[in-house]
């Protein structure tokens, strides 16, 4: 696994057709969570809010991983069922566009949850 330093070493060391998604996946959750602390862990981007997990995301070879925690899934199961999932986690396939509304939700819905809003 590599080690970065910042969310924009992470998404600068990806080819330019996923690091426009990364960008785009960034974007959404700082519009919608602006007090979030971006941080690196687990090698990948990562949220918090009152030093409480939000979401982080990871790319990977054919897919972006995003993960809101089980709740967050589970509270929006019918939007994801069209993707791959494990537990706490979502796949979105990189040769389809990102469900950016749903992922502003998703992120909404977990700062509720550790009391952001």
């Amino acid at each position: 696994m590599k080690h970065f330093l910042s969310v924009d070493a992470y998404i600068n060391s990806f080819p330019e057709d996923v690091k426009i998604k990364l960008v785009a996946m960034r974007k959404i959750i700082l519009e919608t969570a602006p007090e979030a602390v971006e941080s690196i862990s687990y090698g990948m981007p990562a949220y918090k809010l009152r030093k409480k997990p939000l979401v982080y995301f990871g790319a990977y070879k054919n897919h972006i991983g995003f993960y809101a925690t089980p709740t967050g899934h589970k509270q929006f199961q019918k939007e994801l069922s069209k993707y791959k999932q494990g537990k706490g986690s979502v796949q979105f396939p990189l040769n389809e566009a990102l469900p950016l509304d749903l992922i502003g939700k998703m992120v909404a819905f977990r700062m509720e949850e550790v009391g952001g809003r």
